[in-house]
Formats: C-alpha cells, sequence, structure tokens
C-alpha cells in the first residue's frame, strides 16, 4: 500500500479477514443459503414474467452474464509467486460470473468498454429502466449466493476492468475483497450505485466498516434497511450522498498519483466521522 494511504484503523490487512470456517462464516452460510432458496421459490412465479417482459421488450439474452471480482480465498495477506496470475491483476479477489436480468441493450459495451452507470442511460431498455428503479435486475444473483460466491450481505463486487483503475486510485480497494461480495450492504444501502472515483472511495470506507464490524445482528440490520430502501422505490438521499468532495482523476506520471493518494487520504479521513455516526442511527 502507498504511504500515507489513508488507514481505519492503522492495522494489518490479515485483521480484516474471517476465517471461511468460522462459526459466523457457517451460520452465515446457512442462512444465504436457507433464504436464497426460499426467495427463489416465492418468486418464481415473478422471473417468469420479468423474463417474458425482456424477450417481448427487446432483443437479447434475457440473463446478462458479467465477470466481477469476488473474495480472495487465499489465507495470506499479499501476492506471491505461487499465486493466480489472473487474481493478482484484478485486485486479489478471485473472478466469478455474476447474473443479473438484462437492462441494456444487447452488446452495449461493445464500442465503449466497460463504463459505469449513466443518469438516463440511452442504452437501457424500457424494461431495463422498470427493473433498475425497482432493482428486480438483481434478483437472479441468488444463484450466485446459492453457488456460494456471493452472500446476501457484502461489499457490492466490480467488474475486473475497473478495478484495476480504482486500485491505483484509492489504495485501500484490494481489502473489499476479504470478504464474501454481497446482494446488498452498507454501502449499497448508503451510497447506491457508483458513478465516479468519489463514489467508489466512499463505498471503500463504508465496505470496510462493515468487514471490521461484522456481525448476523448487522447483516440482519442490513437486509431491513434494504427492504426499507426498496419500498421507498428511490430512497431518500443522504448526507453522505451529497457531500462536496474533490475530484479524482486517472494517475498520468508518479507525481500525479502521489498527489491523488494525498486528495483520496483528505478525502476518507473526512468522512470517516460521517459514516460512524450513520451507522450508530
Amino acid at each position: 500500500m502507498v504511504s500515507g494511504a489513508p488507514h481505519w484503523p492503522p492495522r494489518s490487512p490479515d485483521l480484516l479477514r474471517y476465517p471461511q470456517r468460522s462459526k459466523y462464516a457457517r451460520i452465515k452460510r446457512a442462512i444465504d443459503f436457507t433464504l436464497s432458496m426460499l426467495a427463489s421459490i416465492a418468486l418464481l412465479p415473478l422471473f417468469l414474467v420479468v423474463a417474458i417482459a425482456i424477450r417481448l421488450d427487446s432483443r437479447g439474452p434475457v440473463l446478462y452474464e458479467q465477470e466481477r471480482v469476488g473474495l480472495d480465498r487465499r489465507r495470506r495477506a499479499g501476492p506471491s509467486r505461487s499465486d493466480n496470475e489472473r487474481r493478482c491483476q484484478v485486485g486479489y479477489g478471485q473472478p466469478f460470473t455474476i447474473y443479473k436480468f438484462r437492462s441494456m441493450i444487447s452488446d452495449a459495451e461493445k464500442r465503449t468498454g466497460p463504463v459505469w452507470a449513466l443518469d438516463r442511460d440511452p442504452r437501457v431498455t424500457r424494461m431495463g429502466a422498470i427493473l433498475r428503479r425497482t432493482h428486480f435486475d438483481e434478483l437472479p444473483q441468488l444463484i450466485n449466493v446459492l453457488r456460494g460466491n456471493m452472500s446476501l450481505v457484502g461489499p457490492r463486487p466490480e467488474r475486473p476492468q475497473l478495478v484495476g483503475a480504482l486500485v491505483e486510485g484509492i489504495p485501500e480497494y484490494p481489502l473489499r475483497c476479504h470478504a464474501l461480495p454481497g446482494i446488498t450492504g452498507l454501502a449499497q444501502v448508503k451510497n447506491g450505485y457508483d458513478r465516479s472515483m468519489q463514489t467508489a472511495a466512499r463505498k471503500v470506507q463504508y465496505d470496510l466498516f462493515y468487514i471490521r464490524h461484522k456481525s448476523l445482528l448487522l447483516d440482519l440490520k442490513l437486509m431491513v434497511a434494504t427492504v426499507g430502501y426498496l419500498l421507498r422505490r428511490h430512497g431518500e438521499e443522504n448526507d453522505l450522498a451529497g457531500a462536496e468532495v474533490p475530484v479524482v482523476e486517472p494517475p498520468r506520471s508518479a507525481e500525479v498519483q502521489a498527489e491523488r493518494v494525498e486528495v483520496a487520504a483528505r478525502m476518507t479521513h473526512g468522512l470517516r466521522g460521517q459514516i460512524e455516526a450513520t451507522t450508530k442511527s
């Protein structure tokens, strides 16, 4: 990690990890599997209706498959010579395939490549706009939870192509991979979708707070908060979402990169107290 990068608090990355065979992990996995199985059965009629609507609305497959960066399952921190080279390149997380209901036209990123979603994105279909507004496009990720490469609650997994740039701009970003990625989580409820480097920096701080304070009670609270968020549809904007943050541009030289790390440190230091205050409410 680059010197001067923010820490919360300064301690070894190994302390962010939780053993996948721990009591907490076993109970969490049992809850994930049980709830996902029950939800999949209960929502099967809705899945069929959505699938038909997608096919009638636009050409292309019903489900959209995309590679995401998942859990770092290595037992020790940091890359080693025996590690899988591909895993090292995507920020220490193990790649996996995520499933979503297709909300964009086919080959939406063929010309642009991987980019963050935009407001009033012209690539979004009519049915896709409804799915995104209600977050129903995320429901097929119950398959990922059943497979064990995602949890109901955890940090949101990102695409490998974007992770490389995010790791350069946010030195703490790889630490998110020390927990199983989730459909919902503290960052998803408080911060929403990533739209820039600034929102990604906020998300990292939320995710690290969750990892350091993980518990079954916190998971339950976040599930309940997610239901409330969905019932409100768009959710309520919070102070953090509207906070002014400095712009962080991609590095063009060692000097620019050092300056960016310093800016990110000041930004995350100021947000940290606000995050702790909001999670206690």
